[in-house]
């Protein structure tokens, strides 16, 4: 079984990756260790999901599940949802409100902030069994986890070494999250995927703009994004983070367009052609936009329809895909609904995104017998990943892998735990 370690890299600006990287349960493990509880900034929420004192909502850190829970003074806090006596889930619901986390096992109670606060007969009965005298409650809290907010999205780490939030977001991230968070958000609904491969071959799939105007039939058709629109990617300064964008075209494919590929019917009509149609409401001509922030968050502007996408590993071989549709309080009911039917683009069963998870299960696949070999990724050139003016690109594919790439290669730092 490889690790980390084992690994070849025949080239360094990662044009080559080993496929071995994608399906080694070793290296899944060390994943969690060096990059979901490692130095990073993992999304969990939106603050909009704990709205008032007591309210709480699960969310997972890698594989690891935690609990985002709001204090009676209003102050965020996020936990490890395992109870510090016998490891049983604390929380099981989705979320909810409570004036406390009591594990159903045993009943052991811990407070909004994850500190633990009773125990049942911890003195025996009749002055029989019960805890030791000398058990100290302070030391079995919730392991607890740093937490900070960036324009009412919230992320957690257990890392102590990890920089601070806006400087780990950095430009442009930090002014789209303000862009697509400007003012109060209401939750929608939500959607759950699992995908059976590699979580980093969907971390590949969001930075390849490439791929929407080739393989997304409905996008190519009806002009929501195709590879001679306008658009780009855009990452920060290590190029771990990265958007891509690009404007609809409300044009028929023209003589030109996809002449090498089999790809587009310029014929094909929409009965209810509105569901497509974008309302500006940003001061830019954006109206498609992915962000993909390192490691296990997406945020998406698919037309007027905003959501995160939090990934969460199970293993090697199987993540899942958790959808927040979102939208604002001061939307009108027209709007409500113009967002909820272009939701029906994206998700498990979207127009657009469900040629996704079929692609990245039909590569994962074919990797069994092959992790001796390597990817290629040189569309849109070798050398150091900078930003791109076209959508014909794979180049903040690298920049993900050179993140991944560090990270590992850095164990993480020992930490105590409850």
């Amino acid at each position: 079984m490889r690790t980390f370690e084992d690994l070849r890299w025949p080239a360094a600006d990662m044009t080559r990756i080993p496929f071995a990287a994608y399906r080694e349960r070793a290296i899944y493990e060390q994943e969690q260790e060096r990059i979901f509880r490692g130095r990073t900034w993992n999304y969990l929420a939106l603050e909009a999901e704990v709205p008032d004192p007591g309210s709480y909502v699960t969310s997972y850190l890698g594989d690891t599940p935690v609990v985002v829970s709001r204090d009676a003074d209003g102050q965020l806090h996020a936990f490890v949802n395992r109870c510090a006596h016998r490891g049983a889930i604390v929380r099981r619901e989705a979320q909810g409100q409570a004036n406390e986390h009591v594990c159903c096992y045993h009943q052991w109670t811990y407070n909004l902030q994850g500190d633990l606060i009773a125990v049942p007969f911890r003195r025996g009965v009749k002055g029989k069994g019960g805890l030791p005298p000398d058990f100290d409650t302070a030391r079995h809290s919730l392991r607890k986890l740093r937490v900070q907010s960036y324009s009412g999205a919230i992320f957690g780490t257990l890392s102590p070494d990890v920089e601070p939030l806006e400087d780990y977001l950095d430009e442009p991230m930090c002014a789209q999250l303000e862009r697509l968070l400007h003012k109060p958000v209401r939750v929608l609904g939500y959607q759950r995927q699992v995908v059976h491969g590699n979580w980093k071959l969907y971390a590949d799939n969001l930075r390849d703009p490439n791929h929407g105007g080739l393989l997304h039939m409905f996008q190519i058709t009806f002009g929501i994004a195709r590879l001679s629109n306008w658009g780009g990617a855009r990452m920060d300064r290590r190029h771990r983070h990265n958007i891509s964008f690009t404007a609809e075209s409300t044009a028929t494919l023209g003589k030109d367009d996809y002449q090498q590929t089999s790809r587009g019917d310029g014929q094909i009509k929409l009965e209810n052609a509105a569901m497509l149609h974008y309302r500006p409401e940003f001061p830019d001509p954006m109206s498609l936009s992915i962000m993909s922030i390192f490691p296990n968050v997406v945020f998406h502007q698919i037309g007027n329809s905003l959501a995160t996408r939090q990934i969460r590993t199970r293993s090697e071989s199987e993540f899942e895909i958790y959808w927040t549709y979102y939208g604002y309080p001061d939307d009108d009911e027209s709007m409500t609904e113009h967002r909820l039917q272009q939701a029906n683009l994206a998700g498990p069963g979207g127009y657009i995104s469900m040629e996704d998870g079929e692609a990245i299960e039909l590569v994962h696949k074919a990797l069994v017998r092959e992790q001796d070999a390597y990817s290629f990724v040189e569309i849109g050139g070798r050398g150091e990943p900078a930003d791109q003016d076209t959508l014909v690109t794979e180049v903040p594919m690298r920049g993900f892998w050179m993140a991944w790439r560090e990270l590992m290669s850095t164990p993480s730092t020992p930490q105590e735990r409850p």
